[in-house]
């Protein structure tokens, strides 16, 4: 059976597609978090998530995780608002339509009243239609710099979710996951030697881990400490 494919603009946004559900390691600080979006695409909570932390933490991801695992498809659409150089305010018009809304990076378009009125008005219109929202940010609610009262009344109005970012032991789990993910046994002493002379970022462990793959498949090698050595130049 086909996949769904989630909605895309015109304007060339597109999804990660490894940023599925299987491939975030849920910690237990955020367990709560992502079993509240997975009872989100089955109706079964608030119509309205907001999710905010680090940028390093995971927000793009669990938003661009809830595209792909929407049955929905063409009604759903994923928005990075950090974006907002390539389109105006009015792409927020008639995005009430959609059955699955996720805005990206809220914090980009705050302090600039139409944007703020663009999206108070789509906001009025999904609740109103009885669409899903999820809105991501690096700040909670109260500490946004909100023009528009009613605004930031809204954007109190629904579950509120920090994404916390992961501690080590759990950077080393999800490196294994991920490697698991892709066919790639990772011992745990390999693990450890990445995450001890890397920045110790998901960004940067996810870059290594694509160079491992890539090396691994092209020199039919396994992940070996050796392997690891000749990738990070050690």
């Amino acid at each position: 059976m086909a996949q769904h494919v989630p909605r895309q603009l015109a304007l060339g946004v597109s999804l990660d597609d490894n940023a599925r559900f299987a491939n975030f390691y849920t910690s237990a600080s955020n367990r709560q978090l992502v079993n509240s979006l997975e009872s989100l695409l089955r109706n079964e909570s608030d119509d309205f998530v907001y999710l905010w932390g680090a940028e390093s933490a995971g927000r793009t991801h669990l938003l661009q995780a809830l595209c792909h695992a929407s049955t929905l498809n063409e009604s759903t659409i994923y928005l990075p608002l950090k974006d907002k150089a390539q389109y105006s305010p009015e792409i927020l018009q008639g995005i009430d339509s959609l059955a699955l809304i996720c805005l990206d990076d809220l914090e980009c378009i705050l302090g600039e009243r139409e944007w703020e009125q663009e999206l108070f008005s789509a906001f009025n219109a999904i609740k109103e239609n009885k669409a899903c929202l999820v809105i991501a940010a690096s700040s909670a609610p109260h500490q946004l710099q909100i023009e528009l009262p009613d605004l930031k009344s809204r954007l109190h109005s629904g579950l509120t979710y920090q994404v916390h970012r992961l501690n080590d032991e759990d950077k080393l789990a999800a490196l294994q996951l991920r490697a698991g993910n892709r066919g790639l046994d990772m011992p745990e002493a390999v693990a450890s030697y990445i995450l001890q002379r890397s920045d110790r970022s998901l960004a940067s462990l996810m870059q290594i881990l694509d160079e491992l793959d890539y090396r691994s498949l092209e020199e039919k090698r396994r992940l070996t400490l050796p392997l690891v050595k000749d990738v990070m130049g050690w």
